[in-house]
């Protein structure tokens, strides 16, 4: 798996990967599970993830009737939460005892001596049964200090209705080159491209970057920019090539979230796309013609035998060290995101693929909901195919500039413009040192 730092300076605008995954509500407070236990004061950005919060708390409080919780939520706008939340722990007062703190501002909490509870206690004697890079991604020094909502794990979209019509067997597709090779009969076949490729974000990018064996992704292993290596060059040039032979088209609005793209994806204008399982959302929300005609397989890997997957976005929830009831959070906080139950619930509450793995073979994941109605009932067949191969990245002080760089000019300069990858990189690369 990768490893895993995290020291760079507060960011002042989300990196809209993560935003993806978990865009958030607009500052409304909670009024507070049911019961007149202690309360537990929780912020977020995410109006999602306060009512999951708020349903779990009503199962803690029905199973721990000596331990009841008053679970007084807030939602703030996305930049006010992590800058108040910020705020409030480099000042001691006025802090909440939970909050969700997504990926990209993470290393903001971790500068210093973290002012978070680790987490260890509840989080080690479960290892066994989560995916340990999403834990890695919060931690420091051996310290665990937030948990996630979900794996986040990037897996392929199939429209077989298209690959039908071609005479492609997406179970036949191995390797990316075997996905070149179909898309050239998709295209042949159908006069569609075989996929799209963002412009203006990371996701079509950084999975293919991060699921090349070994430590290192967009920077190496110890913090430092990789974009000239081929671990970098290699995917964009396979994607540039993608594009001249029509095998790929750039996605229309530049991105995978774009109104553009999921009108053209509805209509059938392309015949697959990669992106994490979370994405699963937005086929069911705004691609509505595809029911029934996407299939989700792991992602070809780069050669036979290497890793198929790569974890991407994300949101740890943390407990802060003002809080007075550490521990009745903690013993919360396990039961809502590291219990079997809990994760039972995230995807039925939230149709995220929960951090343990030893629940994607549970029979309550297989019970009818919208996602089981659109894509079929082996979901979650795809993610015990890869649960091994769910490569992590890296993320530190230099994530900001190399994101901000390759949705503002290195995609497009490369996917569009057609420039040479080798020397783009190199200049970007330069720029950043």
């Amino acid at each position: 798996m990768k490893r895993h730092s995290f020291l760079f300076m507060a960011l002042i605008l989300a990196l809209s990967l993560a935003l993806a995954a978990c865009s958030g509500g607009g500052g409304k407070s909670g009024e507070g599970s049911s019961g007149d236990g202690t309360t537990l004061e929780f912020w977020t950005f995410n109006e999602l993830h306060e009512q999951f919060y708020q349903h779990m708390a009503e199962r803690w409080n029905e199973q721990n009737p000596d331990r009841k919780i008053t679970l007084k939520a807030n939602v703030y706008p996305y930049d006010d939460m992590h800058n108040k939340l910020l705020v409030a722990l480099q000042s001691g007062t006025g802090a909440p005892d939970l909050a969700d703190v997504e990926l990209n501002k993470f290393p903001n909490f971790l500068k210093g001596t973290p002012q978070l509870v680790p987490l260890n206690d509840i989080v080690e004697p479960e290892l066994d049964n989560l995916v340990k890079s999403r834990l890695d991604i919060y931690a420091k020094d051996g310290n665990y200090y937030g948990i996630d909502f979900h794996v986040g794990a990037s897996v392929i979209y199939y429209n077989k209705e298209l690959l039908d019509q071609a005479g492609v067997n997406p179970d036949d597709i191995k390797t990316w080159d075997d996905f070149a090779a179909a898309g050239k009969k998709v295209l042949e076949a159908t006069g569609k491209p075989m996929t799209t490729v963002e412009l203006n974000d990371m996701w079509s990018i950084w999975p293919q970057v991060a699921q090349a064996p070994g430590s290192d992704d967009l920077q190496t292993a110890d913090g430092k920019p990789n974009l000239t290596s081929d671990v970098v060059v290699k995917p964009l040039a396979f994607q540039q090539d993608l594009v001249k032979q029509g095998i790929a088209v750039p996605a229309p609005g530049g991105g995978h979230h774009a109104e553009e793209y999921y009108g053209f994806m509805n209509d059938g204008g392309a015949a697959s796309v990669w992106m994490p399982m979370w994405y699963m959302g937005r086929f069911t929300d705004y691609m509505p013609d595809l029911k029934g005609k996407i299939v989700i397989k792991p992602m070809p890997a780069w050669n036979a035998g290497e890793p198929r997957s790569a974890g991407m976005g994300g949101t740890g929830t943390v407990i802060t060290t003002t809080s007075k009831n550490q521990d009745l959070a903690k013993a919360f906080l396990a039961f809502a995101k590291l219990s079997r139950e809990g994760n039972i619930e995230i995807w039925k509450f939230l149709g995220f693929d929960p951090l343990r793995s030893d629940v994607w073979d549970a029979p309550e994941l297989r019970e009818p909901n919208k996602f089981t109605d659109y894509f079929g009932e082996d979901i979650f067949d795809v993610l015990l195919e890869v649960k091994d191969e769910i490569e992590g990245v890296i993320v530190n002080e230099q994530t900001p500039p190399i994101s901000d760089a390759f949705r503002t000019s290195v995609l497009v300069r490369i996917l569009q413009d057609g420039e040479d990858p080798v020397k783009v990189l190199e200049e970007t690369q330069s720029q950043i040192q």
